[in-house]
Parts: structure tokens; C-alpha cells; sequence
């Protein structure tokens, strides 16, 4: 029963998060605003989070469990790195789709508020950064690049390709619906560095 509710506790604290960066995506976030909106004390989210950058790095755990990045690491397992490319890439935007609010604070508050949101996501463009390594090595052993393309360049042209800002400049600026992104950015994804 105390498992329950501290896991009630801490999402109702996410949600508040949620809610206030939606709400006012411009302005820093306090954890004394998100403890008032979530009805809990100052301390409490202390005490589930550790500190205001481990509040950030929960939401931006969170953003991608709620948005199904299980699907992108599903898509890892295929045997063949095009497919692999292509299943992740696509996961990937649908997964920036569905809090794209949410993911454009995190991303636009890593600059402005370091201290909050900068060890979040530079985790996270690391563990992409691994991710796009990994499979320029599998495009590589599998005879799948470009002639001439080596394995660093193809991830590092990956890691561009499937960042948020490629995304979002497709998503937000040109006003493409996710299927469309994802068909562009796969399209844009191999034509770069498979053969």
C-alpha cells in the first residue's frame, strides 16, 4: 500500500510538472510551484527527486516512457540495420510527437536554465549518440554504407538526423503531420549514408 502511494505521490508531482510547462513554457520552473500544484510539501519533492535537476530528469525519463520508447528500442533488435533504421527512426518522431511541448521546454530550458534541464538532455543526446554509433557499426558490418562513408561520420550524420531540431523544424515549421516527418527523415537518413 506504501509502494502505491508513493508512486501516486510522484506521479501526481510529474503531472504537475507536465501541466506547468505547458502552461507557461517560458518561465523557470520552482519546485515550490510544482509542489503547491501537486498538493505536497516543498520537502516531498525533495525527497522523490533529490534535487530540481533529478525533478528534470524523471520528467525527461518520463516524456519518453509515456511517449513509447519502447518502440525505438524494439526496432534495435532486427536483424537487419536498415530495417533498424527505419523502425527506429520512425518510433523516434512518434515519441517526440506525442509531448512535443514538452520535449521543445526540456530541450529550449537546457540553454537558458542549465542547472535544471542541461544534464538531462545531455544525457539523453549521449545515449542517442551511442545509439546512432551502434548503428553505423551494424550499417557497416552488414555492408550497408555508403562507399566511401565510414561508420563515425554515417552516426555522426545519424545523431543530426534524429535529434529533436530535425524534427521539430519539420513538425513545428513546415507543419508536417509525424508521418510525414518520419517518412522525410528516414528518406533523408538513408539516402545519406546507406547505398
Amino acid at each position: 500500500m506504501r509502494a502505491e502511494s508513493a508512486e501516486a505521490t510522484r506521479a501526481r508531482i510529474l503531472d504537475a510538472v507536465y501541466e506547468r510547462v505547458r502552461a507557461t513554457p517560458t518561465r523557470p520552473v520552482s519546485v515550490e510551484e510544482i509542489a503547491r500544484a501537486a498538493r505536497v510539501a516543498r520537502s516531498t519533492v525533495y525527497q522523490v527527486f533529490g534535487s530540481r535537476a533529478g525533478l528534470f530528469d524523471a520528467l525527461a525519463a518520463d516524456v519518453l516512457r509515456r511517449g513509447g520508447f519502447e518502440r525505438v528500442t524494439a526496432a534495435v533488435a532486427h536483424p537487419d540495420a536498415r530495417e533498424h533504421l527505419r523502425q527506429a527512426f520512425r518510433a523516434g518522431m512518434e515519441v517526440y510527437a506525442v509531448y512535443r511541448d514538452v520535449h521543445r521546454v526540456l530541450f529550449s530550458t537546457s540553454a537558458v536554465d542549465p542547472e535544471a534541464t542541461a544534464g538531462a538532455m545531455r544525457r539523453a543526446d549521449e545515449a542517442r549518440a551511442g545509439g546512432m554509433e551502434y548503428l553505423a557499426r551494424r550499417l557497416a558490418e552488414q555492408d550497408a554504407l555508403r562507399p566511401g562513408l565510414s561508420a563515425d561520420d554515417a552516426a555522426h550524420v545519424l545523431f543530426v538526423l534524429t535529434g529533436f531540431e530535425a524534427f521539430d523544424a519539420l513538425y513545428t515549421g513546415r507543419g508536417l503531420p509525424v508521418d510525414d516527418v518520419a517518412r522525410l527523415i528516414v528518406l533523408a537518413a538513408e539516402n545519406a549514408v546507406c547505398r
